[in-house]
């Protein structure tokens, strides 16, 4: 979905400022220890919001996203930071390497765009490729609980006074899938409002089906915990972590 943040990308700062970026950071140094010198790849890194708090951990930190809007402000934001990373324009899908990373990370969701199962079998698969033995993917999705029954109860709206946005879920044609349209509503310096509109399809699945995934993918599964607590997950339970290694 190369198309689904265009404009958004323009505003998704400003929209993830709930997002415990840090608390991100600390998983990642949890599972592979002290960032310094690693080998990071980042997946999904939308803004680069994650990339700069790796490198600035010590990490050597590579990037790869779908949308060129969306790597153009992340370049930006590691010049401006006079960090070094790397950034590449890519689909999950085509993630190939040859064992050099010591970590990869799929952050807040960025999963979840893939439509079919044999699209995340592919990403775990060309993730353990370019792991090290040993090597550590740390990764969120949404639960089935959120996309069956928290999507369903919108219409949801926001307003900070610069930005508002009307967001409609409803349920996909894929089993624990939803399709969004948001209209968003961003106020210029004229006091008018220029309005632009996203569609973002996004899908899960049961936890015991990731499993499976990453065991096709020739993963071993570390742990697996809820909504950014060191608990594992419950019926209610509305962002999956998983903790793997190579």
């Amino acid at each position: 979905m190369k198309e689904a943040y265009t404009d958004f990308a323009l505003v998704y700062d400003e929209l993830m400022t709930d997002i415990p970026y840090d608390s991100y950071v600390e998983l990642i140094e949890l599972a592979t220890g002290s960032l310094e010198g690693k080998q990071i790849l980042d997946v999904g890194c939308g803004t680069g919001l994650l990339s700069v708090k790796l490198a600035r951990k010590g990490a050597e930190v590579t990037a790869i996203d779908l949308s060129s809007e969306m790597l153009a402000v992340a370049e930006k934001r590691a010049l401006d930071l006079s960090l070094r990373i790397q950034f590449k324009e890519q689909p999950m899908q085509e993630i190939r390497g040859e064992g050099s990373y010591d970590a990869a990370v799929i952050a807040i969701d960025s999963l979840n765009y893939l439509p079919e199962r044999q699209d995340v079998v592919q990403t775990f698969k060309g993730i353990h490729s370019a792991l090290k033995s040993g090597g550590k993917l740390l990764f969120d999705v949404h639960s089935t609980f959120k996309t069956d029954t928290i999507f369903m109860e919108g219409p949801f709206t926001f307003d900070n006074g610069h930005i508002a946005y009307i967001w409609e879920t409803e349920e996909g044609d894929a089993e624990h899938s939803v399709y969004s349209e948001l209209a968003f509503f961003i106020r210029e310096d004229n006091g008018l409002y220029r309005r632009f509109d996203e569609n973002h399809q996004q899908r899960t699945f049961q936890v015991f089906e990731y499993v499976d995934m990453l065991r096709e993918a020739g993963f071993t599964v570390e742990r697996i915990f809820a909504d950014w607590e060191d608990e594992p997950p419950t019926a209610e339970s509305e962002r999956i972590f998983y903790q793997v290694y190579k």
